[in-house]
């Protein structure tokens, strides 16, 4: 089978979830490692104020996608270039991080701790209710006594993270180079509508929908990064491709660091009753394969055996984050029906 039969296959429960309106639009898009790639779309990028088709080239708010596309491939690229180390302490770029308490146990928490959701930091705070400007919050941020406890998946953890990038390179994470098809500022009327937000009192199109990286600049090291379907399908192949990292960089992408996690990435996991993270690229990926998504809607999955991988990217938070989409079902259908497809027609790659 074909990329494009797969991606034909593997877009039917997409166009049934649109059609049933539980989601106003989607882009399925699949890249093979040789290459080759194919884009399905169907419904609305905005349904209100104005209704707007969804094309291949709307630009999506990636969410969480930020976290493994660009805070993770950057620091890794600063341990490439000899600036950073994974066992280093994250003190060691953010010499300032409680430095008024002089809390240690924040300050020696290692660079990978904090990749892997590790560290024991909080999931999340409310910063943008904080108040002061961009800078004043990553201020605060910085001289917070964060409690460590338990690990868990950490937004607190990746915005460290993206203040230790800024400081390393000297600049803003707003003012890094980034691929073609991945931007921190998109055309908003190129781009597909999320929620109607209650604090900033409007739809939101073109502006990061998550709060706290509305109020950090626009983009942090956990949310902020938009991408068209082939925006993400490039970074996915140079992955795939390993074109984007040396070799020793990825190695250290795919290698397990907890039983869920690599670095910033889930890894096909089975899944104790009960507990979270699930896992989301379907079961019938096979082992090793990585993946993550993002709250807006969004997911981009790599089976590295197989030579192939998919990202579904939805609008499905546009009218309201409230609404039932079964978002999660989806992206496991679509996994599923992708690795079949992929399989069926003797690919093992």
């Amino acid at each position: 089978m074909s990329v494009q039969a797969a991606a034909a296959h593997a877009f039917v429960p997409v166009a049934a979830a649109i059609d049933a309106g539980r989601i106003p639009g989607a882009a399925l898009g699949l890249v093979s490692r040789d290459g080759d790639r194919a884009v399905a779309c169907a419904g609305r990028a905005a349904v209100e104020p104005t209704a707007m088709p969804l094309d291949r080239s709307v630009w999506f708010d990636l969410a969480s996608l930020t976290k493994v596309l660009l805070t993770v491939p950057e620091i890794l690229r600063l341990v490439e270039e000899g600036l950073l180390d994974l066992s280093d302490p994250i003190a060691r770029p953010l010499p300032d991080l409680g430095q008024v308490d002089g809390d240690e146990t924040l300050r020696n928490i290692a660079i990978a701790d904090l990749l892997s959701h590790s560290a024991g930091l909080p999931a999340w705070a409310p910063i943008y209710t904080w108040g002061g400007d961009a800078d004043r919050l990553k201020a605060a941020v910085l001289q917070t006594a964060w409690t460590i406890g338990r690990p868990c998946y950490s937004d607190i953890g990746f915005i460290l993270l993206g203040l230790a990038v800024e400081r390393l390179r000297g600049k803003a994470l707003t003012d890094l180079s980034l691929p073609d098809g991945l931007t921190a500022k998109p055309d908003a009327a190129a781009t597909a509508a999320t929620e109607r937000c209650p604090w900033r009192g409007r739809v939101l199109r073109g502006e990061v929908h998550d709060e706290n990286a509305f109020a950090l600049g626009g983009l942090a090291g956990h949310a902020g990064l938009f991408g068209t379907v082939d925006g993400v399908l490039n970074a996915a192949h140079a992955l795939l491709a390993g074109n984007a990292l040396s070799p020793a960089s990825r190695a250290a992408l795919t290698e397990p660091r907890t039983p869920t996690r690599t670095l910033g990435w889930q890894i096909r996991h089975n899944q104790p009753a009960g507990a979270e993270p699930p896992w989301t690229g379907g079961s019938l990926c096979a082992r090793g394969t990585i993946g993550h998504t993002g709250f807006t809607g969004t997911g981009l999955w790599l089976d590295f055996e197989r030579g192939i991988a998919w990202t579904l990217l939805t609008n499905r938070v546009h009218t309201s984050r409230h609404a039932e989409t079964g978002i999660q079902d989806l992206r496991r259908a679509v996994g599923n029906r992708v690795a079949a497809a992929w399989s069926a027609n003797g690919h093992s790659d």
